[in-house]
């Protein structure tokens, strides 16, 4: 079961003192392309998130993020009392008379230096284990978008390789008139010189460039790309890379043939092919 490389997953937590969002996003890329971004107060747990998200998710760019809003009447931010009234104090010395406004005193004394502090929220692992959960059912979402993503496009990679099957018949078909037609048209141009020619080295100098122009191995070698890519298709991992490799090694089975073909309506045929393989090969650069 293939795997689109694009996708979205999203948790939202209520905890007691605060509300937590967790989201994650992808496209799709050559190799693993992670981006997180998380409080800096869970940042130990960073190297333990990258591992989950790598091995859940394998390829695309990923972006991962946490966002935390702080719905409870607290702050890790206070006013450093003493060095607030210090401040003022000192303001009062400056202007020295007894009229200060100690409300403007105030507004200046919290924009001095460490008027604030700041204390550093320590993890606490309860809520780890529930921001954990939280990432367990946004990867799981984004999993299941992927799979989803994926459905359509396996329904018309299936459709395309019927396509391809059906004018590799028609190829097959129009094998017997080519032959004959090259054979009319050498034919004709030997006529055509007006000069005696030894039927026997005639017969040799035929087969030796009909020999050059058999397709015979490229129809059998496509015919079973297009099965192997079918049975790729079908199974349990996604693995968009061997499907690349196998869609350009159609890609050369039918380049081939169309270089041999020699004949218009069977290079019509491989144009046909060639224009169904350009649209799986645009989508399979999607694929996990």
């Amino acid at each position: 079961m293939i795997q689109s490389m694009t996708g979205y997953g999203k948790s939202v937590l209520q905890l007691p003192t605060k509300k937590i969002t967790i989201e994650i996003k992808s496209l799709n890329s050559k190799n693993l392309d992670l981006s997180v971004r998380i409080p800096s107060y869970y940042k130990e747990k960073e190297l333990a998130v990258r591992k989950k998200l790598a091995e859940a998710l394998i390829r695309g760019k990923v972006d991962f993020s946490i966002f935390v809003e702080m719905t409870a009447d607290e702050t890790s931010t206070t006013v450093n009392h003493g060095i607030v009234k210090n401040y003022m104090q000192q303001l009062r010395n400056v202007v020295q008379t007894g009229t200060s406004d100690d409300v403007e005193l105030l507004k200046m004394a919290v924009r001095m230096p460490d008027a604030l502090k700041t204390e550093r929220e320590e993890l606490d692992e309860n809520e780890w284990s529930e921001i954990e959960k939280g990432i367990h059912i946004a990867i799981k979402e984004i999993v299941q978008y992927r799979i989803d993503e994926a459905a359509s496009l396996e329904i018309d990679f299936k459709e395309r390789i019927a396509n391809i099957k059906k004018y590799l018949e028609e190829v097959k078909d129009l094998d017997g008139d080519r032959i004959e037609n090259v054979k009319m048209r050498l034919l004709k141009a030997i006529d055509e010189l007006k000069v005696e020619t030894d039927e026997n080295r005639f017969e040799q100098e035929l087969i030796y460039y009909l020999e050059k122009l058999d397709i015979n191995e490229e129809k059998v070698r496509l015919a079973n790309h297009l099965e192997y890519f079918l049975q790729t298709l079908a199974t349990p991992d996604s693995n968009g890379k061997k499907l690349g490799f196998i869609i350009q090694e159609m890609g050369r089975e039918i380049n081939t043939t169309g270089s041999k073909a020699n004949f218009a309506p069977m290079q019509k045929a491989v144009i046909q092919m060639k224009n169904e393989l350009e649209q799986i090969k645009e989508q399979i650069l999607n694929v996990l």
